[in-house]
């Protein structure tokens, strides 16, 4: 049972700006910033005559700049770990630390200001704005904080190889190259923490493939903390780790 967020739902950006309560920093005992820590995680929903575990006692921690892919069978509860991770979503019990923060015991405002100040997301179906150009998607989320956007987002877009492109809406633009505007998008505020959940699940292997190679380089220009969620065994090999989840729980 997966649910994929919106990076847009309730616009993180847009509450960000406006936010006057922000999530209380940690000690000094605590995890460092694009950092990520769990501890004794669990997540449960009701149903009309139960309860169902999602995950179950999920500890765990990742270092500022690691790549880490969480993998597992479909259903196992990689992408509610995504969520929880980014603070999409809080755990039922347990205790969960982004950006060297702890967010389980924070409300959505606090959540979604630390989201937009540390965190980028790239999704499987892209969640690109379909009215909007490539330019004006990628230069989203600065000029949602009031800064200009257009000349970080047009360079951006060049190095993914979209400079022709700029003036495009999503429909115009293949799969691949969708994908290449969203990871963009997800590079061009400098997040110290990336989630990628499935990011080449939409694409042929040869396009997976490349968007895999950018996704990569864009992340050793800039050392930024990747998590990906994938079924893809070749993508989750290139990263430093693998967390393997099975019925909701981490395997050792």
């Amino acid at each position: 049972m997966t649910h994929t967020p919106s990076p847009h739902a309730r616009t993180d950006l847009d509450i960000a700006s406006n936010s006057t309560a922000p999530v209380q920093a940690a000690d000094a005992s605590t995890p460092a910033r694009g950092s990520l820590r769990t501890r004794a995680v669990g997540k449960t929903v009701a149903l009309p005559d139960s309860q169902l575990t999602i995950l179950d006692g999920i500890s765990l921690d990742i270092a500022a700049g690691e790549r880490v892919a969480i993998v597992g069978e479909s259903g196992s509860g990689k992408t509610t770990l995504l969520s929880l991770l980014a603070g999409l979503d809080v755990p039922s019990r347990g205790e969960v630390w982004l950006d060297g923060t702890p967010i389980h015991a924070a409300d959505e405002d606090a959540r979604a200001a630390l989201r937009a100040e540390a965190v980028g997301f790239v999704f499987q179906n892209f969640q690109l704005m379909p009215a909007m150009s490539a330019l004006d998607n990628v230069a989203l989320p600065l000029e949602l904080r009031g800064k200009a956007g257009s000349e970080a987002a047009r360079e951006l877009l060049r190095k993914v190889g979209l400079g022709e492109r700029l003036g495009h809406l999503p429909r115009q633009l293949s799969g691949g190259e969708q994908q290449r505007v969203a990871i963009a998008r997800a590079f061009v505020a400098r997040p110290r923490i990336l989630f990628a959940d499935e990011p080449t699940g939409n694409l042929d292997r040869k396009t997976g493939l490349a968007i895999e190679d950018l996704l990569f380089d864009m992340d050793s220009a800039r050392n930024t903390t990747v998590v990906v969620v994938t079924h893809d065994e070749r993508l989750a090999a290139r990263c430093d780790r693998q967390l393997r989840l099975d019925a909701g729980r981490l395997l050792p």
